[in-house]
């Protein structure tokens, strides 16, 4: 993956970020926008594309453009970087192939175990009913 490809096609807006930071806060546009249109992505093949939207298809909108924000820093710098590592963390994890599961046989003595388990609830429960015969 051209990691450098993939950041040049990121574009960027920026907006004041909300909660408390007094007057500073009302000044700067510290809140990152980060947006990335999957479709119109030259970077990535059309398999790529194709696992990505299905992947990240609850963090993609209509128009097939994927956003993410960062406003945890106060320094519009950091909050961009924070965005571009996570923005980056996030396709790389989704383009790991999931390994298929192996279906396995249930051991002998977890069976056994299963079913001694079984036998001591019955057990206790037979102790705890009255004989209304008497």
């Amino acid at each position: 993956m051209n990691i450098t490809g993939l950041i040049g096609e990121l574009t960027f807006k920026f907006s004041r970020s909300g909660g408390a930071g007094g007057q500073h806060v009302n000044k700067v546009s510290s809140k990152v926008t980060l947006q990335w249109d999957v479709e119109q992505s030259t970077v990535l093949s059309a398999e790529e594309k194709a696992i990505l939207t299905e992947r990240l298809s609850n963090r993609i909108n209509k128009e097939g453009i994927l956003q993410l924000e960062s406003d945890t820093d106060r320094s519009q710098i950091r909050n961009k970087e924070i965005a571009i590592d996570r923005f980056l963390h996030l396709v790389k994890d989704a383009l790991i192939p999931i390994k298929p599961r192996k279906k396995t046989k249930i051991p002998y003595s977890s069976v056994l175990k299963r079913l001694d388990r079984k036998k001591q609830q019955s057990q206790l429960k037979a102790l705890r009913r009255r004989n209304f015969e008497d």
